[in-house]
């Protein structure tokens, strides 16, 4: 990803208008195949940060899918405190967007070790389920990791 900033004089803004301009670019990697929760919590064990702050801070991250179901992208969408973070729905379908991404997975560690979903998990899943319905970006689910468990709101009948 390249960023470059130009500024552009205008009558109405007379200090210039700032422009941010985005180029991304996919690099040819192995693309993973995800069919079941737990391929996906085996993946972000594999590749997330989480067996270093599974029992220490909570982490959010997006896994994004193509049309053919596999994951070519994720990234950290927040991190937080020993007892939540806060994950931005826009910032996540931004990068859905921007990705060309069909679905999406979420998924985040509990570092109390409970893979029971808090209210504001549940709300957050709800809200971000009937967002992709309108942009024809589903959330294919929604994963608690913890450290001996998970818990998948797929697997519960909650998406």
């Amino acid at each position: 990803m390249k960023n470059k900033f130009t500024r552009t004089p205008s009558d109405l803004f007379p200090a210039g208008v700032c422009e941010l301009i985005i180029t991304y670019r996919r690099t040819a990697t192995k693309r993973v195949k995800v069919t079941s929760a737990e391929e996906a919590v085996v993946f972000a064990r594999d590749n997330f940060y989480f067996p270093d702050v599974i029992s220490y801070c909570e982490k959010f991250y997006a896994l994004f899918i193509d049309r053919a179901g596999n994951i070519f992208a994720w990234k950290e969408m927040s991190s937080g405190g020993l007892s939540g973070t806060v994950a931005d729905p826009r910032l996540i379908f931004q990068t859905a967007l921007l990705t060309h991404s069909t679905s999406i997975i979420l998924a985040h560690n509990h570092p109390s070790g409970s893979t029971n979903p808090s209210a504001a998990d549940i709300q957050l899943t709800k809200n971000l389920c009937e967002a992709g319905k309108f942009l024809e970006i589903f959330v294919l689910d929604h994963i608690i990791i913890t450290e001996n468990g998970f818990y998948s709101f797929a697997n519960e009948g909650l998406i």
